[in-house]
């Protein structure tokens, strides 16, 4: 196997994600194997494992499969080497801004409800007797 090309196992590996998600999300279009072996299997770039990624960051923060296709759309454009029309560019820059801010506020709510877990779980061991 050439070095630019993976199998999903070593995509799984690397990425932390069961090959059963990895087919999901190809099945919801969300990333594409770049190719296909002779024998059929699938295979896999870089820039498939740096999307799967950017998957699996989302996903803890409670993005919607349509909102990661959205930024994973606007991220394609914004990446394509294309030049964009000024106004098209500016919008695209706006929707990862919309992420970033909406990531932003999980994050945070997330610190939150953190911190209260780490609250009860004090709780719990002030009531334990100490060894």
């Amino acid at each position: 196997m050439s070095g630019e090309h993976m199998q999903i196992g070593e995509v799984a590996a690397r990425t932390e994600l069961s090959l059963r998600t990895i087919r999901h999300y190809e099945e919801t279009g969300l990333v594409i194997p770049s190719a296909r072996s002779q024998g059929g299997f699938r295979l896999y770039t870089e820039a498939d494992v740096a999307r799967l990624m950017v998957i699996r960051r989302m996903k803890p923060l409670g993005f919607t499969l349509d909102e990661m296709r959205d930024l994973l759309t606007a991220t394609d454009r914004l990446d394509g080497g294309d030049r964009l029309p000024a106004t098209e560019h500016e919008q695209l820059l706006d929707r990862v801004r919309h992420f970033e801010e909406a990531a932003r506020r999980r994050v945070a709510d997330l610190r939150v409800q953190l911190a209260r877990a780490e609250e009860f779980a004090a709780t719990l061991r002030r009531r334990l007797p100490t060894a």
